[in-house]
């Protein structure tokens, strides 16, 4: 079975979103598994701060059907779509990987480019799949982070104390 990434992000009413984001991912692809939750500036533009974690799981479904979920799950919590990609937003739902699938069609872009741009993507992500590999550079996430980290590029995010 696929093994699938996903980002979770929220800067409105953040507790609230990802809980509830959390639980809906949980009722459609069953047991997860969750990086810490981590906070961060928003980056692109001023609004509030963000939380931000990444989930794991195992699926029969493809990854079209997968994002269709997604998109469903972040629609039910009020995302509205369109306009810049740097705005504040209920609930942010991205597919990072689905298992080694590298594609570029149907608006889905796997794996995603975001996940060596942002510390609030890579950072988690190498703490739940640390010894997986990117499926074009071959880089472990762990080592990418450790990369990351030495490039100094200001991005500053920290453990949030989740209650769940």
């Amino acid at each position: 079975m696929p093994r699938v990434y996903i980002s979770i992000g929220s800067n409105i009413e953040c507790d609230t979103n990802i809980r509830s984001g959390v639980a809906a991912l949980r009722e459609h692809f069953g047991d997860l598994t969750l990086s810490t939750v981590y906070e961060s500036k928003a980056v692109g533009f001023e609004g509030d701060d963000f939380y931000n974690l990444v989930a794991g799981f195992d699926t029969g479904q493809g990854a079209i059907a997968v994002n269709g979920v997604l998109r469903d799950i972040e629609h039910r919590h009020g995302r509205v779509r369109g306009g810049s990609g740097f705005s504040s937003r209920t609930l942010d739902l991205d597919m990072l990987l689905y298992d080694d699938l590298v594609s570029h069609e149907n608006g889905l872009a796997l794996p995603r480019g975001e996940i060596t741009k942002y510390a609030f993507v890579l950072c988690p992500l190498a703490e739940i799949a640390g010894q997986m590999r990117h499926p074009v550079d071959g880089a472990s996430y762990a080592d990418l982070w450790r990369e990351f980290t030495l490039k100094g590029t200001g991005q500053t995010l920290w453990p949030v104390n989740f209650q769940w």
